[in-house]
């Protein structure tokens, strides 16, 4: 699992978790909470996903 980098943890029943893709720079937040997940896109203010830059 070298494609995402996990930079971001809170919790340990409710999780938030973030997670970057190595490829393309786009942060992703992850939820759990019990037996339910999600894994969806950061976005800023206008929409648009948060990409940090990445180095090759």
């Amino acid at each position: 699992m070298d494609r995402f980098q996990k930079t971001y943890r809170q919790g340990t029943i409710d999780v938030v978790e973030i997670w970057v893709d190595t490829e393309t720079g786009v942060n992703y937040v992850f939820h759990k909470n019990g037996n339910a997940a999600g894994f969806t896109p950061l976005l800023d203010k206008d929409g648009k996903p948060i990409v940090t830059s990445v180095d090759e």
